[in-house]
């Protein structure tokens, strides 16, 4: 059994297909087929079922993956703490940071690191933050700067680098923007435009409601904040957005709770470990922490 045949087989089991495989580690399909056709003849045990087009991991399939998944993610740790031992801060580093942060928080920073550091290669992915945090969590990248779950998994070492106050708002000529102060109850009557239901930021702004025995009234829903923040613009309902992101255009509402904040920051796994430049990284960001940037 070697790593080429159990990184095809952890391919295929994550992207249920062996040309979306076969491209992710940049092989022919039938390269792909012939790596699990010898893995499934060393184990004598037929690792996926094939029904037309659709691919699923057999009882043996399923009993493997967590266990081969391990021993690569080993096997990565082993090659990153022995490339550790030289001190240089070099090869290739791979980030996901969420829409949000790569916009309005992570630039400055990004800019100091590839002057400091221009011998790493970056490997910037910018995905939702539940993407991201899923991909952290099963050893496919070092870092990623989301917003910060509010139950990390056991495995997931979170540290929060800038929090963001959250406020309701609404068209300037919406009919709550003139009022004095609105309550939840007076949102519900209106329509809402939310990013989507499992997003972390979506389940801070349930929370308030719920405790009330409230439920908004959400006709639309995109986990991209600008576009949310446009058809808040133009009138089409409220939405609960960073700081951050207001602007003339929208106004404010004075809610009578205490204002929601999310936190926003960076997660690694605790049992990988992180190479020097993922360290230099981290660094940064802690230092970005403590300037109140």
């Amino acid at each position: 059994m070697d790593t080429n045949s159990l990184q095809a087989f952890v391919a295929v089991a994550e992207t249920g297909s062996f040309s979306r495989a076969a491209e992710k580690l940049f092989l022919t399909q039938s390269a792909m087929s012939k790596r699990i056709l010898i893995l499934e003849q060393q184990l004598n045990s037929r690792l996926f079922d094939r029904i037309g087009r659709t691919v699923g991991l057999t009882e043996a399939g399923r009993e493997l993956l967590p266990r081969a998944q391990r021993i690569l993610l080993e096997l990565d740790d082993a090659r990153r703490s022995l490339s550790n031992l030289s001190g240089e801060v070099s090869g290739t580093l791979t980030v996901a940071a969420s829409h949000h942060i790569s916009l309005h928080r992570l630039p400055p920073v990004l800019r100091q690191y590839i002057h400091a550091f221009p011998e790493v290669k970056l490997d910037l992915r910018f995905d939702e933050s539940e993407i991201a945090y899923d991909n952290v969590l099963k050893g496919n990248i070092e870092i990623a700067l989301i917003t910060l779950a509010p139950h990390p998994d056991p495995n997931i070492h979170s540290q929060a680098i800038w929090r963001d106050k959250l406020n309701y708002v609404v068209a300037t000529d919406h009919p709550l923007a003139a009022r004095q102060q609105v309550t939840l109850e007076q949102l519900c009557d209106y329509p809402a435009i939310l990013s989507g239901s499992a997003t972390f930021t979506r389940q801070l702004a349930q929370l308030q409601f719920s405790q009330l025995g409230l439920q908004p009234d959400t006709t639309m829903s995109t986990n991209y904040l600008d576009t949310i923040r446009m058809m808040v613009e133009i009138g089409l309902g409220w939405s609960l957005l960073p700081e951050t992101m207001t602007e003339n255009s929208l106004s404010v509402l004075r809610v009578d709770l205490p204002p929601v904040t999310r936190e926003l920051g960076y997660i690694t796994h605790k049992e990988r470990t992180l190479s020097n430049a993922a360290r230099h990284f981290i660094h940064l960001l802690e230092q970005a922490a403590e300037k109140g940037s």
